[in-house]
């Protein structure tokens, strides 16, 4: 089924001195040298827009995603992303070098998905993880299970934190008809 929705967006809270000392309340685009795959950014109408703000010693990521053209798996714990094969669909690495260390996270949704009600947000080692490719096939961590439908306004914390250098990736939070 298409994942129909406007955008949903997380924000990562960090500390990291070794980039603070100069750079206060200061917006820049995230550098994040290994942006979303291309089994995310091949999607129609996908838009993933990141940025990092630096206040002292404190960083704070955002990222914001345009969910809409993206197709989620049949089965509970499956990668959301297009479906085609042997594209990697993670949404976002977190590095440790340019986001510092995660002291908390948070995920909003901007507005109510029209299909796959329910998903996650889980970290793996590694970028390679395809549309419909069980999320527990990579080495792995979840990060935000949902348990329940996202709604508008809706904000969840994240109950762990990524690791260093982890790639996010979406995930059904249930099984769902796939329409590819």
């Amino acid at each position: 089924m298409s994942i129909k929705t406007r955008a949903q967006f997380f924000q990562l809270f960090t500390h990291n001195s070794q980039y603070m000392r100069d750079l206060v309340d200061t917006i820049v685009p995230a550098k994040n040298s290994l942006g979303p795959g291309p089994g995310i950014t091949d999607a129609a109408n996908v838009i993933i827009k990141s940025g990092v703000q630096r206040f002292g010693e404190i960083i704070k990521t955002t990222v914001m995603f345009d969910m809409t053209g993206l197709k989620s798996g049949t089965s509970d714990l499956d990668i959301i992303g297009e479906a085609v094969t042997g594209d990697d669909a993670s949404l976002f690495q977190v590095k440790a070098a340019e986001h510092g260390t995660i002291l908390m996270g948070t995920m909003t949704c901007l507005e109510v998905p029209a299909s796959l009600t329910d998903f996650d947000l889980y970290s793996a080692t590694v970028s390679t993880g395809e549309h419909e490719d069980l999320v527990t096939d990579l080495v792995e961590t979840a990060l935000l299970t949902s348990g329940a439908a996202w709604t508008l306004a809706l904000v969840r914390a994240l109950s762990t934190m990524p690791p260093a250098d982890g790639y996010l990736y979406l995930v059904n939070g249930a099984a769902d008809t796939a329409d590819d």
